[in-house]
């Protein structure tokens, strides 16, 4: 069954690409989706077994690369952690395959679109149950090439060959970051499986911890200072593929593709995956706490960040990819505060409603002829009833609106941020909550401007529009249900008090930096902050922009350098491409391309090699004269040349050298140097 899990969408993906033609549109549609329909219920039984009944898995299958002690095997493990990544990603995959049956009906490229997803989906299954950091890197690597191919599968559109191409050489900053502190963690314990690792450094740090001054292998730094660096090199990585601020500037033009790869891709799944790899590294990452501290003003700045700049934002999904951006900030700053059941406990909540979320953007789309500006959008409420409702429920559990699936997971974060008593708790939690503020705000802005405001839709697309068929309905309607009440049945088990549901897949917070207990005993008026807030934002956007529609204009022309400061998304992307770009571009063609590449390497590698030994044996075909004396004199040259040998060999003091030897080898030299001379201008003047 567990290898099944991992098989299945491998199979779908080789069925859909080379038997696509044969199968046709819909054959490869039914393939693909019967196979991660069937993981997916899989899936779910693996999470029954592991998760509730507390029975984990492990498997070996065989060995991958073995050399002296660098060991990577393909191993797999099926712990809590794993499984409950599981169900999200085998689902929610499952759900889009589905929907992409209905949704790209039209399109002459659907199984090379349907192997892409399963393909993505076999990765990322990879990247979750790997046991050891190769696994994970391999995993890694895969979705992101996945999604360079899922962004730019209408490849004929310029804008999507330029977002693949930002998305795939911004995560590879990123991905130099992760692959750097593998490499340090390799040579710090001469392994790559967790299990090891996470042991060697409980071991180590209790030394450090006991007033002994370790020195660490790789910078005679102490074995703390060590720790640290590779928890913010992994950190990077983490950085780089979820979005963080700074290697942020990807995912909104990641867009691009097709709405089914935005729902799967950059909302439930592959964004997640460095969120996870921090939470599956959790053991290491307690024992750094200035990581931690690093950790949790990241993800809190992105959380700002992201929330201010969809406020303006009018683009049907970028809205919501800003959404997705701000909401990674919130299960980011939960690591970094060592509540990693509560981060992991809103990542599986949020790939619910924001799949929900993309997939109800996809049907507003795809009735209205492909119109993504808000602003020519309006009045579908009566339209599009059931993608109206499925958008109001998504926007609601986004917001954390109570006894939703976001609420249960959203404002627990908050709280444990408030209850951590620290600088960077109460970083966080402030910057949460104006977050909460803003991201209710922009979800009842794009509400009201899709569906409950005047239209501006021409009259020949109202002709042709139309609600969810059945195969992109069902989908919808299997994630509103996710969306309300799976926060609800799951928070007990996973994020509940005395709860052995994670077992040992997580770190065991140090002693004073668990706040999920002191959470618990929060005053109320504290524990409301939250919900005031987004309730706040939600009346106070239908207030504005159905009431106040000339003073909401005349206000944005007031602060119109914020308003532009804003929707330019804070400039980074003017920053990066003014003043970061240029001058790595130059040192890329002056020096790495120029001098490295065509310089040393073509003059040291295999070019230079080939050249000089070319030259080589052209200088030496130039004695291929043809005449006889010249070979007769070549001959007497090797004789000559031998005696002197053993003269010197049998006089090491050069005392018995025959100098007559020594002059005829001399002569014979210059007249073979002559007679080539000749022979050379005898066959120009031919």
């Amino acid at each position: 069954m567990y290898l099944l899990i991992i098989s299945l969408p491998l199979m779908g993906c080789i069925l859909g690409s080379f038997l696509g033609e044969k199968l046709g549109p819909k054959g490869a549609g039914i393939i693909t989706s019967s196979c991660l329909v069937m993981t997916s219920i899989l899936s779910i039984i693996c999470a029954y077994e592991v998760g509730i009944c507390g029975a984990p898995c492990y498997l070996y299958v065989t060995s991958w690369i073995n050399s002296e002690m660098f060991d990577a095997n393909w191993g797999f493990q099926f712990d809590s952690l794993t499984v409950s990544m599981l169900v999200l990603i085998t689902v929610v995959s499952s759900l889009v395959h589905i929907y992409s049956t209905g949704y790209m009906s039209e399109d002459p490229h659907q199984p090379r679109f349907y192997s892409y997803l399963s393909l993505f989906t076999f990765f990322m299954i990879i990247l979750v149950t790997g046991d050891n950091l190769i696994s994970l890197f391999l995993g890694w690597e895969g979705v992101g090439l996945c999604s360079y191919l899922l962004i730019n599968f209408w490849f004929t559109r310029l804008q999507a060959n330029k977002a693949a191409m930002k998305a795939m050489i911004v995560n590879r900053i990123g991905d130099l970051g992760f692959a750097l502190g593998i490499f340090g963690l390799f040579y710090m314990f001469k392994s790559i499986e967790f299990s090891t690792i996470f042991s060697m450094v409980n071991l180590v740090m209790e030394e450090d911890l006991a007033g002994r001054w370790i020195e660490g292998p790789l910078f005679g730094l102490s074995m703390k200072t060590e720790i640290t660096i590779l928890c913010l090199l992994l950190f990077v990585g983490a950085v780089g593929k979820s979005a963080q601020i700074g290697l942020h500037t990807w995912l909104p033009d990641a867009m691009e593709g097709p709405t089914p790869v935005s729902a799967l891709i950059h909302a439930a799944t592959m964004v997640t995956a460095g969120v996870f790899m921090v939470i599956r590294c959790s053991p290491l990452f307690e024992h750094s706490p200035f990581a931690l501290f690093v950790i949790s003003i990241m993800g809190a700045s992105t959380a700002f960040f992201a929330a201010t700049t969809g406020l303006v934002q009018n683009d049907l999904k970028k809205v919501i990819a800003y959404s997705t951006c701000s909401q990674l900030g919130y299960m980011v700053f939960s690591c970094g505060l060592s509540n990693y059941s509560v981060s992991m406990f809103h990542l599986l909540n949020h790939g619910y409603f924001k799949a929900l979320l993309f997939l109800s953007a996809g049907s507003v789309i795809h009735a209205v002829a492909d119109q993504q500006d808000m602003r020519q959008l309006g009045g579908l409420r009566p339209f599009l009833p059931f993608t109206y409702s499925a958008m109001l429920i998504g926007s609601l559990s986004l917001m954390g609106f109570p006894f939703l699936t976001g609420f249960y997971s959203k404002d627990v974060i908050l709280e444990v941020a408030f209850a951590s008593y620290s600088i960077s708790g109460s970083f966080a939690h402030w910057l949460g909550c104006i977050s909460a503020f803003f991201t209710s705000f922009y979800s009842f802005r794009l509400l009201y401007q899709s569906f409950i405001r005047d239209t501006n839709i021409p009259r020949t697309v109202f002709d042709h529009i139309h609600d969810a068929p059945l195969a992109i309905g069902l989908p919808l309607f299997i994630l509103s249900y996710a969306s309300i009440f799976v926060g609800y049945l799951t928070r007990d088990m996973m994020i509940g008090l005395g709860s052995t549901y994670w077992n040992n897949s997580l770190a065991i917070s140090l002693p004073g930096t668990n706040s999920l207990l002191d959470a618990e005993f929060l005053p109320y008026y504290i524990k409301l902050i939250p919900v005031i807030f987004s309730i706040s934002g939600a009346l106070l956007a239908l207030f504005l922009y159905h009431s106040c529609a000339f003073f909401l204009y005349h206000f944005t022309i007031a602060i119109r350098p914020l308003y532009i400061f804003l929707n330019k998304k804070w400039f980074f992307d003017k920053v990066y491409n003014d003043y970061l770009i240029p001058p790595f571009l130059a040192f890329g063609y002056s020096v790495s391309f120029k001098l490295l590449d065509k310089g040393l390497i073509e003059a040291f590698g295999p070019l230079g090699l080939s050249t000089f030994f070319t030259r080589i044996s052209t200088s030496f075909s130039n004695y291929q004269t043809g005449y006889l004396y010249n070979y007769g004199l070549s001959m007497f040259l090797g004789f000559a040349f031998i005696l002197i040998y053993f003269q010197l060999l049998a006089h090491p003091l050069l005392s018995g050298i025959n100098l007559n030897l020594f002059l005829l080898f001399i002569l014979s030299l210059l007249v073979i140097l002559l007679s080539t001379d000749r022979t050379d201008n005898t066959k120009n003047t031919h």
